[in-house]
């Protein structure tokens, strides 16, 4: 098993007027060539958006975007007709296919809307746009599969063999996740402290982890987890 550990202060560092925002890998005016992306992930977003602000229309093409809510309210509209607002607990998917355009606002004039964005690579590119959202139940020390292209039951489903999941865990709480063989799983703390592969973690920092067929997650205090299985690919 390989792991290497990201700091929560290394990440790529975003303050434009409404929107604050955190990059794990290289993403807009963040440019580091050594944080390009973790096997088919190339996109993972910490953002803050202030009330009243928002994207206005904008394209993607051949990416899963997976976007999870932790606070505040989301509104979502696309050129395909779909109208979505998300609350925390929900998880959306779209499939940016062969092209679509979106917008994505904080539905609050006032409150904060805080939100993961996640760019997954698709596995064939040029498919029909297709969008999902849902909300998810979390049971304590569960990691629940939100998006998946893996046969997960109940996940939103997505066009890569890959999968993310996220747990919420009680003080001193304990799972063990089994990957796929082929596959590396970057680790994100959303909240609290954890050992993960025997590699002592705190809030918003990660880790990558390669050439592991399975590995232990502890919590110290609680918190809550997400985990981000792709394939690595050459």
């Amino acid at each position: 098993m390989k792991v290497i550990r990201y700091g929560a202060d290394t990440r790529g560092v975003s303050e434009a007027g409404w929107l604050h925002s955190r990059f794990s890998f290289s993403f807009a005016h963040y440019w580091n060539p050594a944080r390009m992306g973790f096997g088919a992930l190339r996109v993972l977003n910490d953002d803050i958006i202030d009330g009243g602000g928002g994207f206005g229309m904008h394209p993607h093409r051949d990416m899963e975007i997976i976007t999870v809510v932790t606070e505040g309210t989301l509104e979502h509209k696309d050129s395909e007709g779909n109208h979505g607002i998300l609350t925390p607990g929900e998880v959306q998917v779209m499939s940016a296919g062969s092209g679509i355009t979106h917008s994505e606002y904080n539905h609050s004039d006032v409150e904060p809307l805080a939100l993961f964005q996640l760019w997954i690579e698709t596995k064939e590119k040029g498919i029909k746009p297709q969008y999902g959202q849902t909300r998810f139940e979390f049971p304590e020390n569960t990691l629940v599969p939100v998006a998946s292209g893996m046969g997960d039951e109940g996940a939103l489903p997505i066009h890569q063999d890959a999968r993310v999941l996220v747990g919420t865990f009680g003080e001193n709480g304990t799972a063990t996740h089994s990957a796929k063989g082929e596959h590396g799983v970057f680790a994100f703390v959303i909240d609290g402290s954890f050992t993960i592969a025997d590699t002592p973690l705190e809030v918003r920092d990660a880790l990558e982890i390669t050439d592991a067929n399975s590995f232990a997650i502890s919590s110290q205090t609680g918190g809550k987890l997400m985990l981000i299985e792709v394939p690595m690919g050459e």
